[in-house]
């Protein structure tokens, strides 16, 4: 079966394109895929997407990404004049709206045809009162998160919310008393840092730690002992888990998180995990929710950063007590956030399908490209500053600290100087890097890059 996918003239018909051989076969691979000597062909534009891709994923799945070429992700999606945040504030906020916008965290790419087609049956019926929830939505939840991920839970155990933001707060709200601390592993999302102190509780910070990953790559790890030291301190109620981590980009393995959960457990400290990046890991790279590990956790999930959909603001709770769920609910309608938006109903009901599923692995392949494209320009370019290792999300995180300047001097130089607009690391609590958004097409990447590391070169 394998050998007949792989056969050149089978693949140049998915295509009426010029291809030729760019990567041998490695017969010492135990995959029974295909004999020594034989080819993948692919188009002369393609050879670094392909090479990737061969190094990463099996041949079935390069022979799938392949035929879903139906997904023009190449395709720069024109966004100014939608009333989007990302580029429509431009303007607004940095008074230049021909910045090419590498910061806000959503895709450039339109959502999935499965999403669209549900969308527009929604729209059709043309009322949009209040939206029950149906049984429908609590199944292609639980159905999804079992089949993809093994975590199994009832609808019982979900409160649906407009967004993960929103969640966090009422969390927050109703598991930790005001004036007590909130444990969080800097450098990490902005929004956890309002969120807690906006609710009258302290920040606590646990710096994650650096170190070499290899191919001049970083990559964070947990500080156990200090995560014990705070865990202790009973004025400390709660640790807010990021995973996968947003901007740091690990996934945290089942044994990271089984120390976290015995240390948390071991002083009654709550865990809140924030699993919103969870469909977005690159190649190699397993997520596990921390809620399989500790049913007391409170878990955070939402189809809103895979499937690009986060303007239908639709995100659920998830916790398998049922006492510590009923807090959570009664200050999610303290904070009147108990209703959602009927098309992001739909939608999440059209992601979790197998179609979804499909869309899904072709953006997360080009995601991957990107971040291979990503990763080989700049270490070429500009060694002296490493990539954290990116192991999900969208969002590579470079070290700057070498340059001699902050990132928010640095962001505020590539702003100024080429026009593109990047985040500094101190919204996130450290301000030695800059945190960059690849999720576009190859070509607005490609230039925002030359840009970036020419501002940079220029001065060094």
């Amino acid at each position: 079966m394998f050998s007949a996918l792989l056969n050149p003239i089978v693949l140049s018909e998915l295509q009426p394109l010029s291809f030729h051989p760019i990567i041998k076969l490695n017969p010492l691979l135990s995959i029974g895929k295909a004999k020594a000597g034989r080819y993948l062909f692919c188009p002369d534009s393609e050879f670094k997407y392909y090479s990737y891709l061969w190094h990463n994923l099996s041949i079935k799945q390069i022979y799938r990404t392949y035929n879903m070429k139906q997904y023009n992700f190449d395709e720069t999606i024109e966004r100014r004049g939608t009333n989007c945040v990302k580029f429509d504030l431009l303007k607004k906020e940095f008074g230049n709206e021909h910045l090419i916008p590498l910061w806000v965290a959503d895709m450039d790419f339109p959502a999935a045809p499965c999403i669209m087609d549900a969308l527009r049956r929604r729209i059709d019926h043309g009322v949009f009162g209040y939206t029950h929830v149906r049984d429908e939505y609590y199944s292609a939840l639980t159905g999804w998160f079992l089949r993809e991920h093994g975590y199994e839970f009832s609808r019982e155990d979900v409160i649906y919310i407009p967004g993960v933001v929103p969640a966090l707060s009422a969390i927050i709200k109703a598991l930790v008393p005001v004036g007590n601390g909130v444990i969080v592993m800097t450098p990490v999302y902005n929004c956890f840092f309002s969120s807690v102190r906006n609710n009258g509780c302290e920040v606590v910070e646990c710096p994650l730690e650096s170190h070499p990953a290899g191919d001049g790559e970083f990559s964070y790890s947990i500080d156990f002992p200090l995560l014990e030291e705070l865990a202790s301190d009973p004025r400390n109620s709660m640790l807010i888990l990021c995973n996968p981590h947003n901007p740091g980009g690990r996934v945290w393995t089942v044994e990271e998180m089984t120390r976290v959960r015995d240390i948390c457990r071991s002083h009654g400290v709550q865990v809140l995990s924030d699993e919103i990046h969870c469909e977005l890991t690159m190649p190699g790279y397993k997520y596990t929710p921390y809620g399989i590990l500790d049913p007391e956790a409170v878990v955070c999930v939402a189809p809103t950063k895979a499937f690009n959909i986060a303007g239908l603001q639709i995100a659920n709770i998830v916790c398998r007590n049922p006492h510590t769920l009923a807090l959570v609910n009664r200050a999610v309608n303290i904070n009147e956030v108990c209703d959602v938006n009927p098309l992001g109903v739909e939608a999440l009901i059209a992601a979790y399908t197998p179609d979804g599923k499909e869309w899904l692995d072709a953006v997360k392949a080009y995601l991957a490209a990107n971040w291979q494209y990503t990763r080989d320009l700049l270490s070429e370019q500009l060694p002296q500053c490493p990539l954290a290792r990116l192991e999900a999300t969208y969002l590579p995180w470079l070290d700057v600290s070498s340059l001699g300047v902050t990132g928010s001097r640095l962001a505020d130089m590539i702003e100024r100087e080429c026009n593109v607009k990047v985040n500094s690391g101190a919204m996130y609590g450290d301000d030695r890097y800059i945190r960059l958004n690849i999720a576009c097409s190859r070509s607005l990447l490609d230039e925002a890059l030359t840009r970036i590391i020419a501002v940079i070169k220029s001065r060094l």
